[in-house]
């Protein structure tokens, strides 16, 4: 799936969180960004996330000392990403004026990929290994950061899946498993390790763990405050995050 395909499925279906990069540039502030685009502020670091994690390279940087609070930039890659969606907004307009009815545009909607995983990772199949009924999915992600999936060989065919394919992986924050950097690697688990950005604590319920990934895409988990605790899990420690493949889910393409 390529990047200009990604971004185009945002502007129809989040067109707030594309053209946040706008925002972002004009203010110079998450906060200040956040409000002019009609997001809360974890609203907006979502979109900031999801956006990294498809494009591989970040689109938006934290700078120190941003007016209003929670400074960030765009990258030279996040400029090049605007432009391209200042582009495509005028093919939008194109789009519109020549829909037939309106119809058409519902039609449209309903094909395009909504999920609730958060976490969403755009990556490149590097190999696939049979395993008996399943196959395992060697992914590469951005940097060479490597992620396995585990489905079935009848998904890997529907999927028309093999080396250099483009996928988003797509896992639950819940199926996350955050311990100390010095736990144990799991045998046959996903086992990436990370810096926790930031911890958002519910009134009831789990908290929202933001880890960042060694090559800048995100990763967010949830956990209960007293597992935190007793692990001494906290902002800017180094931890690792474990899964198993199977709870990797793959999407391509249409």
């Amino acid at each position: 799936m390529s990047l200009p395909t990604l971004l185009s499925q945002h502007i129809v279906r989040r067109p707030q969180r594309i053209a946040l990069l706008q925002h972002i540039a004009e203010q110079g502030s998450i906060t200040r960004a956040a409000k002019s685009a009609g997001l809360s502020y974890k609203a907006a670091w979502d979109a900031i996330d999801e956006l990294n994690n498809l494009a591989q390279k970040p689109l938006v940087e934290r700078s120190v000392g941003g007016k209003g609070g929670g400074g960030a930039r765009l990258s030279s890659e996040g400029e090049r990403v605007l432009r391209l969606y200042q582009k495509l907004q005028a093919l939008q307009a194109q789009v519109l004026e020549a829909a037939e009815e309106a119809s058409d545009l519902d039609l449209l909607g309903r094909l395009m990929l909504r999920t609730s995983a958060r976490n969403q990772l755009h990556g490149k199949v590097g190999a696939i290994e049979a395993q008996g009924r399943n196959d395992l999915i060697r992914l590469e992600l951005a940097e060479g950061l490597i992620l396995d999936a585990q489905i079935t060989h009848s998904s890997t065919l529907r999927l028309a899946l093999e080396p250099g394919s483009e996928v988003v992986a797509l896992i639950k924050a819940g199926w996350l498993d955050v311990l100390p950097i010095e736990s144990a690697a799991t045998p046959g688990h996903n086992d990436l390790t990370g810096i926790i950005e930031e911890v958002l604590a519910a009134e009831d319920g789990p908290s929202e763990v933001r880890i960042t990934l060694p090559n800048g895409q995100t990763l967010c988990a949830l956990a209960e405050p007293r597992d935190l605790q007793s692990r001494g899990l906290s902002v800017g420690r180094a931890v690792r995050v474990q899964f198993a493949a199977s709870n990797v889910l793959l999407g391509t393409q249409l």
